[in-house]
């Protein structure tokens, strides 16, 4: 169980019931080795989530396991109060479960507009209309919408990755490191869009190795270590706790610095 920060950052007021929630979950992928130890994380309508923690945490590992990637060996996880539990991505997208992951994200060799088609593979006579509210979060891929997702940036591709998962219209969307490997000129306009993507009433729930700028914009979010949540608050809060910092924030920002080096 997380330690809270502030005992009112456990449930935001006024809402009774999280839109998404795993419960002491468990999870790994070769067998009797487990990634996750009991791993508890809610997300409420609406809210932005940020999930943060040192490497080898269980970060990317907790999303795999919601959406269904990840074998589950204890715990449970609901969205908006049904046990979906070890359901496959394709049921998951059906229930409102969009997720990015942060490699090999988008198809190449097709276009914007085919790999947007490709999110709504279950539902295609919704296209036009989804295509004009994706048009509208990201008008690049609006202009662009014949170009070869290929020849596209880093940070283009990122944009044609959550288009993609929002075409379905879901209620959470789960992003694995969505600023990666890009500059800090775009990972400022990815963390823009999200906070977009979250305004527009999609629930987020956010894993981010850029620990502070994550803190910045998200509604609460939660610290893991050895996966389990250590620790939970408002952004702020943990941006503002001391031994959240000592703890994390300063090895978080070495390994920000690293990935960076690398580019």
């Amino acid at each position: 169980m997380a330690q809270s920060v502030s005992s009112e950052a456990s449930t935001p007021v006024g809402i009774a019931d999280p839109v998404l929630k795993t419960d002491a979950l468990v999870a790994g992928y070769l067998p009797g080795v487990n990634i996750l130890n009991g791993c508890t994380v809610e997300a409420f309508p609406g809210e932005l989530i940020g999930i943060i923690g040192p490497n080898g945490a269980g970060k990317s590992t907790l999303l795999k396991a919601i959406f269904g990637q990840v074998k589950i060996r204890g715990g449970s996880i609901t969205l908006k109060g049904e046990d979906i539990t070890g359901l496959k991505a394709d049921k998951l997208v059906a229930k409102g479960v969009g997720m990015v992951p942060q490699n090999n994200n988008v198809f190449p060799s097709l276009s914007i507009e085919e790999n947007l088609e490709m999110g709504l593979f279950q539902k295609p006579k919704m296209f036009e209309e989804r295509f004009e509210f994706i048009a509208t979060l990201f008008p690049e891929l609006g202009k662009r919408r014949k170009q070869r997702a290929g020849s596209l940036s880093g940070g283009e591709r990122q944009m044609v990755a959550m288009g993609r998962a929002l075409m379905i219209d879901p209620s959470v969307l789960l992003l694995d490191e969505p600023s990666a490997g890009l500059s800090p000129v775009r990972q400022d306009e990815t963390f823009i869009r999200v906070r977009q993507i979250n305004k527009a009433g999609v629930s987020v729930i956010m894993v981010e190795q850029n620990a502070r700028r994550c803190l910045q914009i998200c509604d609460r979010a939660y610290v893991l270590d050895q996966g389990r949540d250590a620790y939970t608050g408002t952004g702020r809060e943990l941006l503002n706790d001391p031994k959240v910092t000592e703890l994390y924030l300063g090895t978080l920002a070495k390994d920000v610095d690293a990935a960076r080096d690398k580019h």
